[in-house]
């Protein structure tokens, strides 16, 4: 295994289990996304969205019926607008874009993302979340080391999941779906938002490490110029993400806990 001019970058990717993974440590920062990455949200997104397309797939005649691939393909990681978008575009279906403020009973790109968006809600703040311990365990170690950190997330949920789960202090920057909104940035997986969170954390992209599960999210931090991108394997297919771009893949971040 061989290293290029900066910490961190690899000339070749790498997985798990190899025995040598880099201290994220030494490197200028680290941006995590969150579903998925720091909690189990992304199970919760999930059955979120295969709840609601299941059902509008069903009474709009719309064929072939919602899969687990459908999500993994064209929601993981977007944001929940555009999303939406990309999934009925794959059936051939367009509906308008409408506004963020429609009723969830709108047949709009926006009123079907807001109909998502309740059941999400409730399952959140009925059984809460808590985060993944070897996510926990790593921002632990990186705060202790005084590595900035930050969190790159297309949910405009972010800041909830966050403070529900216990971490939020952890952050002192959070670029989010609301941030995304409000700054006029793209969805993952152009390369806007985690640019946006480099700049806003003040660490170079090309000495930070990007941590990423989705599909959408590994581009978008290969693209922004990360030296390292991590994927964590969730289900979304490790050589998948090596194909996107992702640096190395493991199966859960305790694997870069030193003890």
């Amino acid at each position: 295994m061989t290293r290029g001019s900066h910490p961190g970058h690899y000339a070749e990717p790498v997985t798990a289990e190899l025995p040598e993974l880099p201290d994220l440590r030494a490197l200028d920062g680290v941006l995590f996304d969150l579903d998925g990455v720091l909690t189990p949200t992304a199970d919760v997104h999930m059955h979120a969205w295969q709840s609601m397309f299941t059902e509008l797939f069903s009474s709009w005649g719309i064929e072939p019926p919602y899969t687990e691939d459908d999500y993994f393909r064209y929601l993981d990681g977007k944001q929940r607008y555009d999303g939406v978008a990309s999934l009925l575009r794959s059936r051939d279906v367009e509906v308008p874009w409408g506004d963020p403020s429609d009723p969830i009973t709108a047949d709009t790109v926006c009123g079907i993302g807001n109909r998502k968006n309740e059941v999400f809600a409730r399952v959140l703040r009925t059984d809460g979340i808590a985060p993944y311990p070897g996510s926990l365990a790593l921002i632990e170690q990186l705060h202790a080391a005084g590595t900035p950190i930050g969190v790159v997330s297309s949910s405009k949920n972010a800041e909830e999941v966050l403070t529900i789960a216990g971490i939020r202090d952890f952050f002192p920057v959070v670029v989010d779906g609301v941030v995304s909104a409000r700054e006029g940035l793209r969805s993952k997986p152009a390369p806007d938002m985690f640019a946006a969170g480099a700049r806003m954390l003040g660490v170079d992209p090309a000495r930070s490490a990007a941590v990423e599960d989705a599909h959408s999210g590994v581009a978008s931090a290969a693209a922004a110029g990360f030296g390292l991108v991590v994927g964590v394997d969730r289900g979304a297919g490790a050589q998948a993400l090596l194909d996107l771009g992702a640096t190395l893949v493991v199966d859960d971040l305790s694997a870069f806990v030193t003890r």
